[in-house]
């Protein structure tokens, strides 16, 4: 037996194989990192890892993994939010800074309220007369209105079909003034008494607001759920339209109209089955689509008859 001790190797040292290199991070290689995502087993330096059921993933793996999960949908499709009408508040913080500009801007009203005579000629008119207001209990019922009906149709709808139904209710209750008023054929003849609406403003969320109103009662009965209460603010709010003057009841009406409509396409047309299934979208945004065509063929088909 040899009892002599091994030769030591001469020569380089032999060069490190790959199971020996530092492991460093694909997204930032300048980092060594010994901790590997539970998914793809890649070295994942603390930048990039992520929280799992067992140890951890990289943001890659966390991304990829989001979207093969499914989204919780509202009952009518609409995306589930925190519950937060986020949209509702935005409208009511832009009617506001709107109604504030108009006390210090005397000619931003007349720039922006819906004058039937001035529509064809600046279209924009037809939606941005639904974020000026007249007397302060005007704003002061309407940013209500909007606030107690945006808490429980919003979150039911999904932000984009609730902004959506109160556009296209706003613009209704133009295209119905601009149905209802009379032509004159120059504004002297309108201050005189002949065709006074169509040179008479109108401004307000009221369209927009009894359009929330329509939809409310649309959406309640596809839910069998009452809405008695409704029936009765309606009801007085159609009251005053006609006692009080200076009160365009064409915008409430046409914004009633336009919003019930806008609520029995997404009410009946494509009504998901479950929290998670997207029910049938594409069916819905067609539907609205097709109701604000038919409000601009009304207008053109007015104007061009007037």
């Amino acid at each position: 037996m040899d009892d002599r001790p091994p030769v030591p190797p001469t020569g380089p040292p032999a060069e490190p194989s790959a199971e020996q290199e530092v492991p460093v991070c694909p997204r930032h290689p300048d980092r060594e990192s010994y901790v590997r995502c539970q998914r793809c087993r890649r070295p994942v330096c603390p930048e990039c890892q992520r929280p799992a059921a067992v140890g951890v993933q990289c943001v890659d793996c966390v991304r990829e993994g989001q979207k093969s999960v499914r989204q919780a949908r509202t009952v009518f499709g609409g995306t589930v939010t925190d519950g937060r009408p986020v949209v509702s508040f935005t409208l009511i913080g832009m009617c506001v800074v709107v109604y504030l500009f108009q006390q210090v801007m005397p000619g931003l009203t007349g720039d922006i309220s819906f004058v039937p005579a001035l529509g064809e000629s600046q279209p924009w008119r037809f939606l941005t007369s639904a974020f000026a207001h007249g007397p302060i209990f005007h704003i002061a019922f309407n940013m209500y209105a909007l606030f107690l009906m945006g808490q429980y149709l919003e979150p039911m709808l999904g932000r984009a079909r609730y902004i959506a139904l109160y556009l296209l209710s706003a613009v209704g209750g133009s295209v119905v003034y601009l149905l209802l008023s009379g032509p004159s054929s120059t504004y002297a003849e309108a201050v005189a008494g002949q065709g006074v609406g169509w040179w008479t403003p109108a401004v307000g969320a009221s369209g927009a607001v009894f359009g929330l109103f329509g939809a409310y009662l649309v959406l309640q009965r596809r839910l069998n759920r009452s809405a008695a209460g409704m029936y009765v603010i309606i009801g007085i709010n159609a009251v005053i339209g006609f006692v009080y003057p200076n009160i365009a009841w064409q915008a409430h009406l046409g914004g009633f109209v336009v919003g019930a409509a806008c609520a029995a396409a997404i009410g009946y047309l494509g009504r998901a089955k479950s929290m998670t299934e997207r029910g049938r979208p594409t069916v819905h945004w067609a539907a609205l689509a097709g109701i604000g065509v038919v409000l601009v063929v009304l207008a053109v088909a007015r104007y061009a008859l007037a």
